[in-house]
């Protein structure tokens, strides 16, 4: 790697107000994230009876936002101070960037999960059912702990959260890849393709017009928060990236680090805006907080048009 010889990048200093904000983004992550996921968690166990593909999807997602929630306090004292790389620090570090993974990879298996209830009804009965969810799962789970494992065990940085300069070019690469790229591809696909289903459906007199007109909005808007929480932080590692191989200068280097950090800060407030989500998008959820109502509408094929895209 062809770094500038005038400066070490592992020794360059986030700006004050950068550290600022951060520290006040990453408590205020915490305080709010704690109560959302404990409440989250409590409705899912306690509220919810029937077992469901949404419901091993979105407490296995709680699970994780819990788990990255859990390690904020730590991440906020971490701004201000250096902590040495300890066990403490690697286990919070391991803690940390693999309940992140799980967490974007199982909001991509609910997108794929849409898509074929959507796009393909009739081969959904083959692929989808809670037993399928929970294997599927337990899988991912598994798969990133393992490698975390692996990563972090070969991993030589001095101090906590720092980045790994001896890492191989093409396993930073791979890294972005598989933990950024290619979810965000997956969710973008299945989403622009939910989103054209349905909007074909707006054009007949369906009874369902209205729940439809609500599924494409929510299906749009969580694809807008998932784009605006994770996609600068593949832009500022593919930035960290590329100024670290051309060897660019102090100043550029200094600027893209508080870039991928406010980045990560920022992509680390999906785990409090998931939480926000299940309220609106999970027809479960919705129903364990509020008396049924009346309606002329059958359920099932509302539920079937508002599967929840967080």
């Amino acid at each position: 790697m062809n770094v500038s010889n005038n400066c070490s990048v592992t020794n360059l200093e986030l700006y004050y107000h950068v550290r600022l904000i951060e520290f006040v983004l990453y408590n205020l992550m915490f305080l709010f994230g704690a109560l959302f996921n404990v409440f989250a968690l409590w409705v899912f166990f306690f509220k919810i009876k029937k077992w469901t593909e949404t419901r091993v999807y979105v407490i296995n997602l709680v699970l994780a936002d819990c788990f990255v929630v859990c390690t904020l306090p730590f991440m906020a004292y971490s701004v201000w101070n250096k902590p040495a790389r300890g066990e403490l620090c690697q286990f919070i570090e391991a803690m940390y960037f693999t309940n992140m993974v799980v967490s974007i990879y199982i909001i991509s298996f609910i997108s794929i999960d849409r898509y074929i209830a959507i796009k393909h009804p009739l081969k959904a009965r083959t692929f989808r059912s809670p037993s399928k969810a929970a294997l599927l799962c337990g899988l991912l789970w598994v798969s990133v702990i393992i490698g975390a494992a692996l990563q972090f065990w070969q991993r030589h940085a001095s101090g906590c959260f720092q980045k790994d300069t001896t890492a191989p070019t093409s396993q930073r690469l791979l890294s972005i890849f598989f933990v950024f790229t290619l979810p965000l591809a997956t969710l973008t696909f299945c989403s622009t393709e939910v989103i054209r289903s349905l909007k074909k459906c707006l054009n007949t007199n369906s009874p369902e017009k209205k729940s439809i007109q609500k599924a494409v909005h929510i299906i749009y808007a969580n694809l807008i928060v998932f784009l605006v929480c994770f996609l600068p932080a593949c832009l500022g590692l593919l930035a960290r990236f590329i100024m670290e191989s051309v060897g660019a200068t102090c100043f550029l280097l200094q600027v893209v680090k508080n870039f991928s950090s406010v980045t990560r800060c920022i992509a680390t407030s999906n785990c409090c805006l998931d939480s926000i989500c299940y309220y609106f998008v999970t027809k479960e959820f919705h129903e364990a907080l509020l008396p049924p109502q009346p309606s002329t509408v059958n359920t099932d094929q509302i539920h079937h048009f508002q599967t929840h895209t967080c």
